[in-house]
């Protein structure tokens, strides 16, 4: 090969087959022909040199050249049509901007119809004598708005196959605007007459034609004087919730048009003309799919409520005839395609990452399902999914924005909730009634209208499973990630089974000494009285303001308030930083023994003085078991609240009502399934729960094998020595032992059970009652009711409540994390950096200190 030629190798006798990356020529008789092309060459002498190496009859068949374009964004092709001398000279150009040596061009061979020519040939000038207005015609318009007949040739014509358009690559598109071959406008002038005559059989002096790929149906109306009586093709709607079209007989507005079966458009994907869609909504979700698949971009050209033009955005530069027009169904939401020319025939060289008509609210419609499905979607989950079906990367502030759309149309807007709110309260105490619920505004300048400050609620259900939950609640607070900042303070029971019961909620302005106090205050006012209730919670100030106030009702001796273990040490390892004591004071804290308490106190004072001095401030009673007095039950953390509040995690990024709505279906979820469990084990005449019996299994093996020595029969005094050693005092007449571990638990130790054993007395008998399978199944047994319809709820007649704009996020994107991060956050077990200049653990080189030292 010259410098002054390149190499192309022709396909012919085949066909063309497109794939999601490269294009292909196929056939079990496919000819190649190779040629050395000028690179001065023009298109119509291209085209000669064609037709004398290949041997195809010019006069019989028409040549559409296809070249295999790549792309620069990896081993990708796209199909390329060439069909004047800028195309050509572009074709032979990539050799030298590509890689690639030679060129393939693929050849489409369509027939043309000669033996027309004869049909039109006596008629063409009588029809422009007659018609005054030819020059609107084009061929491929009527000058009429009114209705179109459908006009096209006959299946069973000889050859109507040859003829059928293959539109999959563009090669046979010859619009009106190029008029270069005179032999394909014989078919529009034959359509052209049929129409004309079928017209005036019908006294319409409508004079059309449907063969056209681009007849506009309305001659190009004015928006005001829009007709919208054509005979439409139905679309099938690309979501599935638009798969349900009532109402179709309205757009079928003319009754003298013969009516066809409705097709869904062409099997390529192109749109055509008297395609209709429910909405404008609609039309423009299938345009943005139909342009991602074709990776073109599109711009708008006219969008109204009655008129939507679309062009492709390359129309300008590289003469696309690419556009689309579409009006709105007279009396009606429906639109109706009126214009359609495609498909592109413009050439992305290089796909971009994303994709313009890729946006946001497209993205929300793909992902309404999965969101619906699972509240806690990442942002990252929704970009691997959009790639997945679309092969775009879209960007992060897209994905976020089409979860946010997403949400709104899910479960209603931010704003409105907190005004909607009022009544759902009203729709669930309509079939749930004796809840409670407690409201704290504040007062506004504007009439009837207050400002969102607390909202406290319980369901009946709750509050009466409560009372047969050990005395034991556990309280946190939780963060609100939504539209509007607040936190949700979460009161969780334990029932016999060792699972957490909800009990209570509250959307509060923050966490302070006023919130937590009022949301103490709503429980022991409206939820229960018990006596002697144990809550455990974190060190939050107004926490432990709260439960020593005596006005709330929480102070001692009618409750009693204990600490977690876990954010006990967070707080001692943010102040010491010190695993080894930070272990230390963990042992100390699950020590069921004074002996075993102060042994640890001991190796911590000896380590650091000052760790013991701050642990000897807090009293014991609050964070130690051996001084719990077996108040809490064992239960030395607030994980049934963090549980719960993971469970939560995604609907606190919705709206409250959203949010409200869901802890009702969790709860009754919760209840249904346990209730059920409850029961079957009273049906089988279960004495305990699943948790205490695997307890007392393991420890009735254990007590098999302990020494015995008994003091007192009538008091039941024993000395217990188990298999280490270690000795006890067991009195069964006051049910206690030594090791504290049956007060502590509220069910028997080894010792205890061993000297029953001894005795031939039922241990059972030093089982609370709350482990029992009755109080289990009188926890869960409270129904739930189904919520009426929002039509049926009771109307609400109170204030308008509205948001405070104070707590409203601005800005926009991800939030920030509003979180106080501290070392339970860190992973145990997790690598430590090590940083590559000075070599210790804990940071990098980008946040080292001792660069200088090192330099």
């Amino acid at each position: 090969m010259s410098a002054s030629t390149i190499r192309v190798i022709c396909y012919y006798n085949g066909h063309i087959v497109r794939t999601k990356t490269d294009v292909e020529y196929e056939g079990s008789e496919t000819r190649i022909v190779p040629l050395k092309i000028p690179i001065e060459c023009t298109f119509q002498e291209l085209i000669d040199m064609i037709y004398s190496k290949t041997i195809i009859d010019k006069r019989r068949f028409k040549l559409v050249l296809i070249c295999k374009y790549p792309l620069r964004n990896g081993n990708r092709f796209q199909p390329f049509q060439v069909r004047d001398d800028s195309s050509v000279r572009e074709m032979l150009d990539l050799v030298n901007t590509t890689t690639i040596e030679e060129i393939e061009l693929f050849i489409k061979v369509v027939r043309v119809k000669a033996q027309l020519n004869q049909c039109v040939g006596g008629h063409e000038d009588v029809f422009v004598r007659n018609h005054d207005n030819v020059a609107q015609f084009d061929y491929g318009c009527g000058p009429s708005s009114g209705p179109v007949p459908d006009t096209r040739l006959n299946a069973d014509d000889e050859d109507s196959a040859d003829e059928e358009p293959n539109d999959e690559y563009g090669e046979d598109v010859d619009d009106e605007c190029d008029g270069a071959d005179a032999d394909v406008e014989v078919d529009r002038h034959a359509s052209f007459l049929r129409a004309f005559n079928q017209a005036l059989e019908n006294e319409q002096g409508v004079y059309v034609s449907a063969q056209a790929p681009s007849c506009d149906v309305s001659n190009h109306p004015d928006d005001e004087t829009l007709d919208e009586s054509s005979p439409v093709t139905y679309h099938l709607p690309p979501t599935p919730q638009f798969q349900h079209v009532e109402n179709l007989d309205i757009a079928v507005a003319s009754c003298w048009t013969p009516w066809v079966q409705p097709t869904t458009g062409k099997s390529s994907g192109e749109f055509v003309i008297g395609q209709v869609f429910n909405s404008k909504s609609d039309l423009q979700e299938a345009a943005k799919i139909y342009s991602i698949k074709a990776h073109q971009e599109y711009v708008v050209v006219a969008s109204s409520k009655k008129l939507l033009v679309l062009r492709c955005k390359k129309a300008e530069e590289c003469h696309c005839p690419w556009k689309l027009r579409a009006m709105v169904v007279k009396d009606t939401s429906l639109f109706v395609i009126n214009k359609y020319t495609g498909p592109h025939t413009c050439v992305n060289p290089c796909l971009n990452r994303d994709h313009h008509q890729l946006d946001s609210q497209l993205v929300s419609t793909h992902i309404k399902a999965l969101i619906q499905a699972q509240f806690t979607l990442s942002t990252a989950a929704i970009q691997a999914s959009v790639m997945e079906k679309w092969g775009y990367q879209i960007s992060y502030k897209k994905a976020l924005d089409g979860k946010h759309k997403a949400i709104r149309q899910l479960f209603g807007d931010f704003s409105q909730s907190y005004t909607q709110l009022p009544r759902l309260f009203l729709g669930i105490e309509q079939s749930n009634p004796e809840g409670a619920v407690v409201w704290k505004t504040c007062e506004t300048n504007m009439p009837n209208t207050e400002i969102f400050q607390r909202v406290f609620w319980s369901f009946k259900p709750s509050i009466e499973g409560f009372q047969h939950c050990r005395p034991v609640m556990s309280i946190d607070g939780t963060h609100l990630y939504g539209k509007y900042k607040g936190k949700l303070l979460i009161a969780m029971g334990c029932d016999g089974n060792n699972q957490l019961f909800p009990l209570t909620f509250a959307i509060t302005e923050g966490e302070n000494n006023d919130s937590w106090g009022w949301f103490l205050a709503c429980i022991r006012n409206h939820v229960t009285q018990r006596p002697g209730i144990c809550v455990i919670s974190d060190r939050h100030p107004g926490i432990m303001a709260a439960m020593v106030d005596p006005h709330l009702g929480w102070a001692t001796p009618f409750a009693y308030h204990r600490i977690c273990m876990r954010h006990f040490a967070s707080n001692f390892m943010t102040r010491f930083k010190d695993k080894i004591l930070k272990n230390l004071v963990c042992r100390a804290a699950l020590a069921s023994t004074e002996r075993k308490f102060k042994k640890h106190m001991n190796t911590i004072g000896r380590i650091n003085s000052g760790a013991l001095q701050w642990l000897e401030a807090v009293p014991f009673q609050l964070w130690a078991l051996s001084h719990d007095g077996g108040r809490r039950y064992g239960l030395m953390t607030t994980n049934i609240s963090e549980v719960f509040n993971s469970v939560l995690k995604g609907a606190r990024s919705l709206p409250v009502t959203a949010l409200v709505q869901l802890t009702f279906f969790r709860l009754n979820g919760y209840f249904v399934a346990r209730r059920e469990v409850g029961a079957n084990r009273l049906a089988s005449t279960e004495q305990f729960t699943l948790y205490v019996d695997a307890q007392i299994q393991g420890r009735v093996v254990k007590a098999g094998s302990m020494e015995i020595v008994l003091y007192d029969h009538e008091k039941g005094l024993f000395h217990v020595k188990s298999r280490r050693g270690r000795t006890h005092r067991v009195s069964l007449h006051e049910k206690t032992c030594t090791c504290v571990k049956t007060l502590i638990y509220g069910f028997p130790c080894s010792h205890i059970i061993s000297a029953c054993q001894h005795r031939c007395v039922d241990f059972l008998l030093f089982v609370d009652r709350y482990y029992t399978t009755q109080s289990y199944y009188d926890t869960w047994a409270p129904l739930f009711h189904p919520i009426f319809n929002e039509d049926e709820w009771p109307l609400y007649d109170g204030t308008v409540i509205v948001p405070p704009e104070s707590m409203r996020r601005f800005g926009s994107g991800r939030p920030k994390s509003t979180r106080l991060h501290n070392e339970m956050d860190v992973r145990e077990g997790k690598t430590l950096n090590r940083c590559g200049l000075c070599k210790q653990l804990g940071h990098n080189r980008r946040s080292c200190k001792n660069v200088n030292q090192v330099q």
